[in-house]
């Protein structure tokens, strides 16, 4: 899938496990430059990233020929959504979109609205209508990316230990 930036979301593959993990990692030390930590020295780690790739669910988003993003997009259900404290729109199947980072020199070029949009496509096309993802209290910039994409907030849900700002978005 292409958007109109060039930009293509494509399923992320064994050999770019290395160069995924960079990029989560990168990630990972942006939080601590804007003041929080929302991903741990443990999480996401690279066998979590090797299990997205291995089932499918890991992606990456291209951009200049090369990898610009990395994230998980998984079918199968989150169980920390069972429980919520607000209410989901919708019970019907859904996406969620976790993990999801850029590399460094990908960052403010408005990619994430292209995985968005990539994402949703991939969504419709496997049938599914609804997203939903979930962040940390202090990740601003994560809330206003998945408010300007159309994602509304639900409410709060608990996961690794932590409340966290639960989106969901029909489609």
């Amino acid at each position: 899938m292409q958007n109109e930036k060039g930009a293509a979301l494509e399923p992320a593959r064994p050999e770019e496990l290395e160069t995924c993990y960079a990029i989560i990692d990168s990630g990972r030390e942006f939080q601590k430059e804007q003041g929080f930590v929302q991903w741990t020295e443990d999480y996401p780690s690279r066998e979590i990233i090797l299990d997205d790739i291995e089932r499918g669910k890991g992606f990456v988003l291209k951009a200049e020929g090369r990898l610009a993003a990395y994230l998980c997009i998984d079918f199968d259900g989150e169980p920390a959504y069972r429980e919520i404290k607000g209410a989901w729109r919708s019970e019907e199947p859904y996406a969620t979109v976790h993990r999801m980072a850029f590399a460094r020199e990908f960052r403010g070029k408005g990619l994430a609205d292209a995985v968005f949009r990539l994402a949703g496509e991939l969504c419709l096309e496997k049938g599914v209508r609804y997203m939903r993802a979930d962040t940390d209290y202090p990740n601003e910039r994560m809330q206003h990316v998945l408010k300007k994409n159309g994602f509304v907030l639900c409410g709060e849900i608990f996961y690794q230990g932590g409340g966290r700002l639960a989106y969901d978005k029909m489609l």
